[in-house]
């Protein structure tokens, strides 16, 4: 009888490695090799895992992608990507539920994960708004538009309506920069001060407006642009 493809026993060792440690002293394609084996059967995934980081630069540019552009990529195939694609939603979801756990200004660092893990990577730049109540815990949050590359129309109107239909006392607007530099444009603060002064007169607080991107986040709140009293 042949012996077992060399690629056997280095699943099983990859596997006993997480099960006994969890990620510790795992390099970042030896995790994704190990997610691909759940979709690769009879075959070494390892060189898919490392074509997959160099291609597209980190382990989160992986998680990031789009599933399409995931699924050309020579051996990764329509299941893979799925289930890489699946790996990053269940993770947003993960931390959308935490995020609305109590109040979100006593734990910003809950909002900041849930906005960068769902927007930071997107290619076009998107506008989301997170609505809040009384107590600043969340009520719901909504994608409300997507643009292009370098641009994307919001209508300070529209937001105001979502958040009334909401029932919200706050909002916490976001939005991201596929540039990835998080530092907001003019454009940005203009439209934050139009959003802000048109929620004031409904009673309506705009708690921050924070800006993602790969390269980290800004917010307005943390550096006192926001001319608004809470």
């Amino acid at each position: 009888m042949s012996d077992s493809p060399h690629y056997v026993n280095r699943r099983k060792r990859l596997r006993e490695r997480f099960q006994k440690a969890g990620v510790d002293g795992m390099h970042d394609y030896e995790l994704l090799e190990l997610l691909l084996t759940y979709s690769i059967p009879r075959r070494d995934v390892k060189p898919i895992a490392k074509t997959l980081i160099d291609r597209f630069g980190s382990l989160a540019g992986v998680l990031d992608a789009d599933r399409e552009e995931l699924a050309r990529i020579k051996g990764v195939g329509e299941m893979s990507a799925t289930l890489i694609s699946l790996v990053r939603e269940l993770y947003s979801t993960y931390l959308a539920e935490n995020m609305k756990k109590g109040d979100v200004l006593s734990s910003p660092e809950s909002v900041l994960k849930f906005t960068r893990v769902r927007l930071a990577g997107l290619v076009n730049e998107a506008f989301m708004v997170i609505f809040l109540n009384v107590k600043n815990e969340v009520l719901d949050y909504t994608l409300l538009h997507e643009g292009t590359i370098d641009s994307v129309a919001i209508y300070p109107r529209r937001i105001i309506e979502s958040a009334l239909s909401k029932h919200a006392a706050g909002i916490i607007l976001v939005h991201n920069h596929p540039s990835g530099n998080p530092a907001p444009s003019r454009e940005d603060k203009a439209l934050t001060g139009e959003i802000t002064s048109a929620a004031r007169t409904l009673d309506i607080r705009v708690l921050d407006h924070i800006v993602v991107g790969k390269a980290g986040y800004f917010s307005f709140l943390e550096n006192n642009l926001l001319n608004e009293e809470r």
